[in-house]
């Protein structure tokens, strides 16, 4: 069947679940959009028509799979900001003013998707963000607590909201207003259905989501109180007003202001944080996805900014990828983008048939709702989270946070990047090793001959100003490859490189693929958490305490265990069994680190750190070998792959050796030494044959002792299994040809 065909077959097959998805996301988007648009001061209506437009568009042009677009929680503070300070007390005319920074906006939006800036995500550190996150919660849930409560016309600051909550609960008890009362409990009841929705339960009850059972309730109890002739005791100032006829109330974007600064700055920040908002959305929706499909970044972040620019021309509010929708999305078996066309496709049809019923909605349960989206945002949890990373990260959220709270989203997040690299250099104790390696090229991928590995070396640092480097050459890899990542020429390596590579880790191993991390071992961490920043320390330093090991040296430990072998991870300076071997020769081998070995046996595995080159332009080089001590004597040579050290061997004084009867090992290895007829009389049939059997290997003997290795490089866990097993079927095979060498010699 043609692919065209097949797919056209799969969609249809999917299309029951994308509607179901659709219907359930819009049960959610219609308080969320209604909410989110009060929240920002703007017309509620201006929220629904964001998430309409979003997801006829970009389930059309878009680039990512199963994500859901709307109104963003990230954007309040700045849509808000912007209306205020634009409108000059105006709230309708900054409303105006801030549909033509939006309209703008998504153009920029359109252009950075050109010049492929969907990467721009990565150039923040992942703790600003954080922190960033926080701050938009802390504002989101200082303004709608006193709405929650029934106090619509509180105003101030985010750190004055919320230092007048408690105020705002004392007023609601000293002053008895009925209308705020009954706001009040309505707001306490809709959050507690948003605390407890989780824990409940009932699949029938689950069918429901929690944003949609509170407009229900809500909107029935007003039903069941004019049913029994009640009066209802809010007036329109406690509800939602929606016009009478939508379309023809649309509101228009005014450019009027367009050369001035403060729009400038108002259209900077709504870009800057809808771009930022969308692309760590999509990254995280991504890692949902069962089909393990990576986005088009690029191209979603065109599709948005052509949303956005007409969602503003139509008087809605930007459009971003939201999470919270986009994982209901997924959780309720959507496949592709069509479940956020049929979202909005059911908005509109709310819209239409019930503007009654949603004129009915408490402003105080919408409040409700995002209050509780706000704590989400900046929960305790968080904190900890951060903290367990490292102690450094804490101080990186917390100035994103507090600067955010006293200024602005851009100061803040400017503040956190700034404090970052400041704390990195710092660390260091090295400001100028970021500033002279910042342009230089620190990435190396190469697809290994051999086993078909792909190998990436970094070089340097990797941090978040560069981190974009390292990911544009693992998106070069079909995820369903194996990579090993080598940070051994790597110095400094931070929380937001690591983080980013373990999304990375995730995604390939959910494709059949694996990526795993080598040369961390000889960096310290402060923390026992997978990602917390790792820099290069002395070995004297070096305790083998598990705090201190990487995932590669608890592998290594296991390993150790499984092959009944013992495990040290720290320096050893005993080196000279290595330093008679003709690939050690002239190269000064200070020490070996991560050893396993069997005494019993004879033999140790372990990385070597040695350096070569000319004094003036020497370089370190880290390599893991494994050295096997014989029972007995044998003749010294050295075998390689044909071509690949012959030169330097031949400048030894050796020669290829040739075995008669063996062309296809003559052809592909290179053997010398010494004493030719005696090495001849070693490498018996089996042996050959074993040889040529298996991946190539680097192997000498030195009379005495046996050094096999594999690459200039440390090997990955899997492939030091690969090596014990070999070294251990190698030395097997020459001892049971010694034994027969010895009993013939007998007989």
């Amino acid at each position: 069947m043609p692919a065209k065909t097949n797919q056209t077959k799969n969609f249809i097959t999917a299309l029951p679940k994308n509607i179901f998805a659709g219907f359930v996301v819009s049960l959610i988007a219609l308080p969320l959009g209604l909410g989110l648009a009060l929240a920002s001061e703007a017309p509620p209506i201006s929220g629904i028509i964001a998430a309409i437009v979003g997801g006829v568009i970009t389930a059309i042009i878009g680039g990512a799979n199963i994500t859901i677009t709307g109104p963003g929680n990230g954007l309040v503070i700045v849509l808000l900001g912007a209306i205020t300070t634009l409108g000059a007390g105006d709230m309708h005319q900054g409303y105006l003013y801030t549909l033509a920074a939006i309209v703008i906006s998504g153009v920029l939006m359109i252009l950075l998707g050109f010049i492929k800036m969907g990467r721009m995500a990565d150039f923040f550190p992942a703790s600003a963000i954080e922190g960033m996150l926080a701050a938009i919660g802390l504002g989101i849930f200082a303004k709608q607590f006193h709405i929650m409560i029934g106090h619509n016309n509180e105003h101030g600051s985010i750190i004055s909201l919320l230092a007048q909550i408690p105020n705002g609960i004392f007023d609601l008890f000293q002053n008895f207003d009925l209308p705020a009362i009954v706001a009040a409990g309505i707001g306490f009841v809709s959050l507690l259905i948003m605390i407890l929705y989780s824990k409940i339960r009932n699949e029938y009850f689950q069918l429901i989501p929690a944003p949609m059972w509170i407009l229900i309730l809500t909107v029935g109890l007003s039903y069941l109180l004019a049913a029994l002739n009640i009066p209802y005791p809010l007036d329109d100032s406690y509800l939602i007003n929606i016009p009478d006829n939508v379309m023809s109330n649309l509101a228009f974007p005014d450019f009027s202001k367009a050369f001035q600064f403060d729009f400038i700055e108002a259209v900077v920040a709504i870009t800057l944080i809808a771009s930022i908002e969308s692309l760590l959305s999509i990254k995280a929706v991504d890692k949902l996805d069962p089909q393990s499909r990576r986005s088009n970044v690029n191209k979603d972040l065109k599709a948005l900014g052509v949303a956005t620019t007409l969602s503003g021309f139509l008087g809605g509010l930007n459009v971003v990828t939201v999470i919270a929708r986009s994982s209901v999305n997924v959780n309720n078996g959507a496949t592709n983008r069509s479940s956020n066309f049929f979202h909005a496709l059911f908005l509109i049809v709310f819209v239409l048939l019930f503007q009654d019923q949603l004129r009915k909605i408490p402003l105080a349960a919408l409040a409700a709702i995002l209050v509780y989206t706000g704590y989400k945002l900046a929960t305790p949890k968080t904190i900890t989270k951060i903290a367990k990373i490292g102690r450094e990260q804490i101080i990186i959220f917390f100035v994103t946070l507090l600067t955010t709270l006293f200024t602005n989203l851009i100061t803040g997040i400017f503040a956190g990047i700034v404090v970052t690299f400041v704390i990195h250099a710092v660390i260091n104790k090295d400001i100028a090793f970021f500033l002279s390696n910042l342009l230089k090229p620190n990435i190396l991928l190469y697809k290994e001959k051999d086993e078909g590995n792909f190998y990436v070396s970094v070089k340097y640092f990797c941090t978040f100003v560069n981190f974009y480097k390292l990911k544009a050459k693992l998106d070069m890899v079909p995820e369903d490859q194996d990579v090993i990542l080598d940070f051994s020429l790597c110095n400094f390596v931070d929380h937001t490189a690591l983080e980013g590579l373990g999304n990375y880790t995730d995604t390939f191993a959910k494709k059949g693929g694996n990526i795993e991390i080598i040369g961390l071992d000889k960096h310290i961490t402060d923390s026992h958490h997978p990602f917390a920043i790792r820099k290069v320390l002395p070995f004297d330093k070096l305790m083998p305490i598990e705090r201190y090991f990487t995932k590669r040296q608890k592998l290594l430990k296991s390993t150790a265990q499984n092959f009944k072998l013992s495990y040290a991870a720290q320096r050893n300076t005993r080196t000279g069994f290595l330093t008679n071997f003709v690939f050690f020769r002239n190269r000064d081998i200070p020490y070996t680190y991560n050893t396993l070995s069997n005494e019993d046996k004879g033999y140790r595995l372990c990385d070597v750190e040695f350096t070569e080159g000319t004094f003036i332009a020497r370089e370190a080089v880290k390599t893991t070998v494994m050295h096997i001590v014989l029972d007995f004597d044998i003749p010294v040579f050295t075998l390689d792959k044909e071509g690949l050290l012959g030169f330097k061997y031949s400048l030894a004084g050796f020669k290829d050796i040739e075995i008669d009867n063996h062309p296809d090992f003559n052809k592909r290895f290179f053997l010398s030494g010494e004493d030719p007829e005696a090495i001849l009389s070693l490498f018996s049939d089996d042996l050959i044959l074993f040889l040529e059997s298996h991946p190539y290997y680097h192997i000498e003997s030195n009379g005495s002792s046996l050094l096999i290795l594999k690459k200039e490089r440390l090997l990955s866990v899997q492939e030091i299994k690969a090596l014990l097993y070999f070294g251990q079927q190698f030395n097997a095979l020459v001892q049971n040809h010694q034994n027969s060498y010895i009993f013939v010699k007998n007989t």
